[in-house]
């Protein structure tokens, strides 16, 4: 992962630090638990500019995702072959990786699912998830927020920990 954030630092040379932020928080590898990091170690930002551009990002992503991702899917998985195959394959890997959280907690899995800062989860999968498991948008959105700024308080305790070691 090192040298993937150097090459996305390096991408956005130029950009200011706070837009790049959210760019690298955009991203479905990265979210916040790249972009934390490098907010804070590559620009120097301070932990609350560097947690807000982070959180603004990562949930950017999110508020699309829940509403657009149902007509898209439809629509390109009813036109072309190539789509309805991806979203297949996609829909079931978030399926498998969410339906234990989400049956045991319900909406509330979502929370759990976005907050752990671990590979593969976070708030592109929470959103998908809630989508997936029919959660409604009123429900799932304000959930996979706190658990988007629940991760950035871990990521963020992570990267004061790593940096003073």
């Amino acid at each position: 992962m090192i040298i993937d954030t150097q090459f996305a630092v390096e991408l956005l040379r130029g950009i200011p630090p706070e837009i790049a932020t959210v760019i690298i928080a955009t991203t479905p590898i990265f979210e916040l638990r790249g972009s934390l990091p490098v907010a804070m170690t590559v620009y120097n930002m301070n932990i609350p500019n560097a947690y807000f551009w982070s959180v603004v990002g990562n949930a950017i992503p999110v508020v699309i995702i829940m509403l657009l991702l149902d007509p898209v899917s439809t629509w390109l998985s009813k036109h072309f072959s190539f789509w309805n195959k991806f979203f297949i394959w996609l829909f079931e890997r978030t399926r498998k990786r969410a339906k234990s959280k989400i049956e045991k907690y319900g909406h509330w899995g979502l929370f759990f699912l976005v907050a752990i800062p671990l590979p593969v989860t976070g708030g592109w999968t929470g959103a998908m998830a809630a989508f997936l498991f029919g959660i409604k948008r009123r429900k799932a959105i304000p959930v996979i927020l706190l658990g988007i700024m629940a991760a950035g308080v871990i990521v963020t305790l992570i990267t004061i920990g790593a940096v003073h070691l």
